[in-house]
């Protein structure tokens, strides 16, 4: 007989959990593992609300397993290490993305690429090794192997830093990848979300050339004057997508929603790189005749390895980079989903768990 998700470990948890596909989210008592020779036990402070949130909350992708506890952009504190734990100790500042484990054996873990590990687990929707479930950040405490923790600076504000640990990564690894990195080259950057706005300040840092693409004007003075882009260009306006025609060497696109390849692909000159980060529900068209006669790429990326993630944080507390975020308490989490949901929050709602998850709520 199956253990109820209170009684499947040795530790209380609390958190908020949708329990269908309504995607609603309420008070949820669980359980998590004890601290095994290899854990961190992390107290969680923040954590951020990625889109990926609303579509595994609500089964958009259609592998959703519910009770769903999401969460995978956290901050916290260390409050106990296991006895082999040599990289952290108690009260350190520190993080988890998206995955909390993985196979450690195969080419791909052996590459410091764990992220793509047939075998990785995701930090809430997955099966543990021991055939438990994974409950993510939206949470009091959570308990996760060592090597999927990760430094946080001291430096970096613990909210403005957790949307880092899921958005800066997942912008910053094609970056490193495909070669968006030579100071001077022309960035395009689709979409000015939780991942894009991130995507102009590192590619800021990078040294290059930063044009944000949206389909209305709306962002443009935050764009160029807030977030230091060079140039926006208005995707919807004709005459400008024709005079931006063949102008740039890359273009990361963000966009989560179905929409059109081919005038993204006109922007790009001959080798150009689309880049898509973005995970819509259906699949998108992609034209091939301007990838033959461009000699063009079209690619994708996941987030980064546990190595490359700590760069990434790292890269980011030197040029003082952290998330525009706009703060909120646990019980506006269904508040914000509907409003993520319509793209209205400038840039990640991060959640204030430490100050707002009351087991009072219930």
């Amino acid at each position: 007989m199956s253990r109820s998700p209170e009684e499947e470990h040795q530790h209380k948890a609390f958190g908020w959990t949708a329990k269908d596909s309504s995607g609603v989210l309420s008070p949820f008592h669980f359980s998590r593992r004890d601290n095994g020779v290899e854990d961190v036990t992390i107290k969680i402070l923040y954590c951020g609300v990625c889109h990926s949130d609303l579509h595994a909350a609500k089964n958009e992708w259609g592998f959703s397993r519910y009770p769903l506890v999401p969460g995978h952009e956290i901050v916290g504190i260390v409050t106990k290490i296991g006895s082999n734990v040599k990289k952290f100790k108690v009260d350190d500042q520190v993080g988890v993305g998206v995955m909390v484990n993985s196979c450690k054996s195969c080419e791909y873990c052996d590459q410091d690429s764990e992220n793509y590990c047939p075998k990785m687990i995701f930090t809430y929707n997955a099966q543990n090794y021991d055939g438990t479930k994974t409950y993510g950040g939206y949470s009091d405490t959570i308990v996760v192997d060592q090597h999927f923790v990760l430094h946080i600076p001291d430096s970096m504000p613990a909210d403005g830093a957790a949307p880092l640990l899921c958005a800066g990564i997942t912008v910053y690894s094609p970056m490193k990848y495909y070669g968006m990195t030579e100071p001077g080259k022309h960035l395009g950057i689709v979409g000015l979300g939780g991942l894009g706005h991130v995507a102009v300040k590192i590619g800021k840092a990078f040294g290059l050339k930063v044009t944000v693409i949206s389909s209305s004007s709306r962002k443009e003075r935050e764009a160029l004057d807030r977030l230091g882009a060079d140039s926006f260009l208005v995707s919807s306006d004709p005459e400008k997508m024709k005079a931006a025609f063949g102008t740039m060497d890359y273009i990361i696109d963000t966009v989560s929603a179905v929409h059109a390849l081919a005038p993204l692909l006109s922007l790009l000159k001959t080798n150009g790189k689309l880049v898509t980060l973005g995970l819509p529900e259906k699949p998108l068209e992609l034209p091939i005749f301007p990838l033959v006669l461009g000699r063009k790429l079209v690619g994708g990326s996941d987030i980064g390895g546990m190595k490359e993630t700590q760069e990434m944080l790292d890269f980011c507390a030197k040029h003082n980079i952290i998330a525009d975020v706009e703060v909120i308490r646990m019980d506006q989490i269904n508040t914000a989903m509907d409003r993520l949901a319509k793209s209205d929050v400038r840039y990640r709602f991060v959640i204030d768990v430490a100050n707002s998850l009351s087991q009072s709520q219930l």
